[in-house]
């Protein structure tokens, strides 16, 4: 199955923007080529750039506050594991905690950093960091790739916190969703939605149709329309009725 993801709130989409990154990031990372590394600082000042809203710190404490009070009223229930929801209320906690001593610009830590910022500066530029522009980046790529993957968790140490925030409110988002199965008519979709309720749709599309959902909505009604893809991936509109399956998180 393909999967595919469509927020009904700007908070929620700049979480997936965030995530999206991160993921691509420790990706780069964790491998041992200088162009990864360069493509992992890319990505890094892109991390910077979708989380630059002055009040993202806020919402995400908002909504790990509303998780702990939320998991917190299951205390006592008989039909919830007490070691499973002690265990996500610490995460929560945890989370919270580690976010609380992030300061207010995720990005400061390019920003306060000489070298980071250069290195940004020089990457707006088309070959902007050949080795006669910024020769102290070049001599740095050919350190060892454990010496360099040290350099890179060193400088971005401070917004570690905002990784593990990022992932666990998704994770705790999605989980609460709820899969069915549906029928698109004449490749087209349309349902309404519990005003406010929902935050977050999953798709799930068979490879196999060769279909692509595009997706639109707010909070009270979304709408799928199924296209076509030719080799050239061209889209056209596609009318056969089709069966998929969403999942609406809250």
């Amino acid at each position: 199955m393909i999967l595919y993801e469509h927020p009904f709130n700007e908070r929620v989409r700049t979480f997936l923007r965030l995530e999206h990154l991160l993921t691509r990031f420790a990706t780069l990372i964790n491998r041992d080529d200088p162009i990864d590394h360069h493509f992992a600082f890319s990505t890094l000042f892109e991390i910077v750039e979708a989380g630059g809203r002055s009040d993202l710190k806020s919402d995400i404490l908002k909504d790990l506050d509303r998780y702990k009070q939320q998991f917190a009223a299951f205390r006592g229930n008989p039909s919830v594991s007490e070691d499973a929801l002690e265990e996500i209320l610490i995460q929560i906690e945890e989370a919270f905690s580690g976010l609380n001593t992030l300061g207010n610009r995720i990005g400061q830590c390019v920003s306060d950093n000489e070298w980071l910022s250069a290195l940004r500066n020089r990457l707006a530029i088309p070959g902007g960091t050949c080795n006669f522009d910024l020769p102290a980046y070049y001599a740095w790529q050919h350190r060892t790739p454990q010496a360099r993957r040290e350099d890179i968790a060193r400088w971005t140490a401070p917004i570690e916190p905002l990784f593990k925030c990022i992932h666990l409110l998704l994770k705790l988002l999605r989980d609460g969703g709820h899969r069915q199965k549906v029928m698109a008519t004449n490749g087209q979709l349309q349902q309404s939605l519990p005003q406010g309720r929902y935050q977050l749709m999953r798709v799930f599309i068979n490879p196999e149709m060769n279909l692509v959902p595009e997706i639109s909505g707010n909070r009270m009604m979304v709408w799928v329309r199924l296209m076509k893809q030719d080799k050239d991936c061209r889209l056209t509109n596609s009318t056969e009725d089709a069966s998929f399956e969403i999942e609406l998180c809250s």
